[in-house]
């Protein structure tokens, strides 16, 4: 029981009884959103990066191909994967990249192949590039997202696990 500051005496009630199968589900969704946050660092964050780094000075390449491309849209969410092949003078450089940003687009993408000439092994597209600022905000909002939702699960299981030990008590 505890004293509100009018005085008066609040009862606290403990929360429900959760059983190990409620803390089970729970711990398995946690799982999978931080599976979901791993890919976003795996998949998206490394193109990302490096799009960062060869902004500046990558330019179209004439000697650059695409020989697999994909993109989806969920409502404002599009993903794109693509295969992004360069043809250098030491050998050919073959990039997979993924990107993620957001905007209403209705219709087909169409991608040049870019390249730093410095660094052929970063080679990126014209679509990555004017999304750059896009896909990271996207990318920034979406992880810690995830991360604040996971974080809030385990501070709720944590406090749950309290209150009911108390009220045991």
């Amino acid at each position: 029981m505890t004293v509100a500051k009018d005085g008066t005496e609040r009862l606290r009630l403990p929360p429900p009884r959760q059983g190990w199968g409620n803390t089970f589900w729970s711990l398995f969704g946690l799982a999978a959103l931080g599976a979901i946050l791993v890919a976003c660092a795996v998949y998206t964050a490394p193109t990302v990066l490096s799009d960062w780094q060869v902004r500046e000075a990558a330019r179209p390449v004439p000697n650059g191909w695409v020989t697999d491309g994909k993109c989806t849209t969920k409502i404002v969410l599009h993903i794109c994967d693509v295969t992004l092949n360069l043809r250098t003078s030491t050998g050919s450089v073959a990039r997979r990249v993924n990107y993620v940003f957001t905007g209403a687009h209705a219709g087909d993408y169409s991608i040049a192949v870019m390249a730093d000439p410095e660094r052929p092994d970063l080679v990126t597209a014209d679509l990555g590039l004017d999304r750059l600022w896009n896909r990271t905000l996207t990318l920034l909002v979406i992880a810690g997202a995830i991360a604040s939702v996971i974080l809030a699960g385990i501070v709720a299981m944590i406090r749950n696990r309290q209150a009911a030990s108390r009220a045991a008590q």
